[in-house]
């Protein structure tokens, strides 16, 4: 518009031709970036900042970390904003190949996204999670209690069958025996969903809850363990060896997230401190 200005043609001219009002191109003029979008880039910049440090948070736990930074908004505007921008948590589920969907639940979702639980041994989480060494990917399959933040158990291996599920909750049950009635909350693998998995909760006495399919959200508590462990282990080095990664990954979980890792919502305590002081008995046996 200014250059045709500055070549002999009227502003009005332009505007008219363009059907363009007079106010709004002269308030652009004037402040050619409004306010609004001047606090949605302040905001876009804070999530993207803690979308490059976590990549594995999704936008509800990128608000925090905004919010830390001094850029507070509701989880709303933060979808929209991760949205728009294709910043996505690396453990968003993926479509199947060949526009294949998961199979059918074989649970009801009895969690409904509230991951909380009044005793120990109510509500427990799992999933599975890879990562590559030289030798291959090694797959871990852990068991989380809602109560404490504990891994209660965990199993891993070079292949991601059944198997590895009903081992963790076989680990589990050897740790945690008086653990009947416990809701055990899961995504669509097809590793749940196997007979060998339902055989197991069943001949444990456990209930199974299953969230919805591609919604990271039902099991996100799950997922920031998960995160943690990415961060903290797994992102750290290049691993040679699927035993290297093992050993490193235990030692991390029993030795620093259990004993070592304060938390905020358990009173700056530790899972195993947490247990410890609400019930010693189970603390001690586990």
């Amino acid at each position: 518009m200014s250059e045709l200005a500055d070549d002999g043609i009227p502003v009005a001219v332009s505007l008219r031709v363009l059907k363009l009002s007079r106010q709004p191109y002269y308030r652009w003029r004037h402040q050619q970036v409004t306010n609004a979008e001047l606090i949605e880039a302040y905001r876009a910049n804070a999530l993207l900042d803690a979308h490059r440090d976590d990549p594995e948070c999704g936008y509800r736990l990128l608000v925090d970390e905004a919010a830390e930074a001094g850029e507070k908004m509701c989880e709303r505007t933060a979808w929209k904003i991760c949205r728009d921008n294709q910043w996505r948590s690396v453990f968003g589920k993926k479509r199947g190949k060949n526009g294949k969907r998961p199979g059918p639940p074989v649970h009801d979702d009895l969690v409904k996204r509230d991951f909380s639980a009044d005793d120990i041994n109510e509500l427990w989480l799992t999933d599975i999670t890879e990562h590559r060494t030289d030798e291959g990917k090694l797959y871990l399959c852990a068991i989380k209690d809602v109560f404490s933040g504990r891994i209660v158990g965990y199993s891993i291996s070079d292949r991601m069958k059944a198997r590895l599920a009903v081992n963790a909750l076989d680990n589990a049950i050897s740790r945690r025996r008086d653990a009947a009635g416990c809701i055990v909350h899961s995504d669509r693998g097809s590793q749940f969903r196997s007979r060998k998995f339902v055989h197991a909760l069943n001949r444990h006495h456990l209930i199974g809850s299953m969230g919805q399919a591609g919604a990271a959200g039902d099991n996100a508590a799950m997922e920031s363990f998960f995160s943690l462990l990415q961060k903290n282990v797994l992102d750290r080095k290049r691993w040679r060896t699927r035993e290297e990664l093992r050993i490193a990954i235990v030692t991390w979980i029993e030795r620093t997230y259990h004993r070592r890792r304060r938390q905020a919502r358990l009173g700056r305590l530790t899972p195993i401190e947490y247990e410890a002081i609400i019930n010693p008995a189970v603390s001690l046996a586990a």
